[in-house]
């Protein structure tokens, strides 16, 4: 791993947006009432203040949540990813991503492809020995894999 000390896993945008509007949707008392909060934390969020954000929703009066095991699911996941959630404002000026979509894509391509349309049942070590070999073959490494045992990494943007 000494190749990759300065790299940092964030949690992708996308991802923290929807699990917000989710998990608020199934806590609070109607839509506007959700909406009303996502337009309070969502903006702290962005810019990485998930005290905050935390903070805001434990103020949230109780007549406007109707599953309190869910906002403390909320809240959990918040604390939880805390360490991976940046202020994707800065992110967004440095030109940095903010998303997996790549990644995603990739895996779509490497392994849910294949795994997914032919009505196959796999196995975890299945399925990362699969997606190994693919990415292998992907990213034209097999033959360099199979006769050194050795990878030659490279970052992407």
């Amino acid at each position: 791993m000494g190749h990759f000390r300065r790299i940092g896993i964030i949690l992708d945008w996308y991802h923290l947006e929807k699990k917000c509007k989710e998990q608020l949707s199934m806590a609070m008392r109607g839509r506007a009432v959700r909406n009303q909060v996502l337009e309070q934390i969502m903006p702290l969020l962005w810019h990485g203040l998930t005290d905050k954000a935390i903070a805001l929703i434990k103020k949230i009066d109780s007549d406007q949540i109707k599953n309190e095991a869910v906002m403390e699911k909320l809240i959990e996941y918040l604390y939880r990813n805390k360490p991976y959630i940046p202020c994707y404002a800065i992110r967004k000026q440095l030109g940095l991503r903010n998303s997996s979509n790549i990644g995603e894509k990739m895996n779509d391509l490497v392994v849910s492809n294949r795994q997914k349309h032919n009505g196959m049942s796999w196995s975890k070590p299945g399925s990362v020995a699969l997606a190994s070999v693919t990415a292998l073959k992907r990213n034209k490494e097999h033959k360099r894999w199979f006769e050194n045992r050795d990878l030659e990494f490279k970052l992407a943007a």
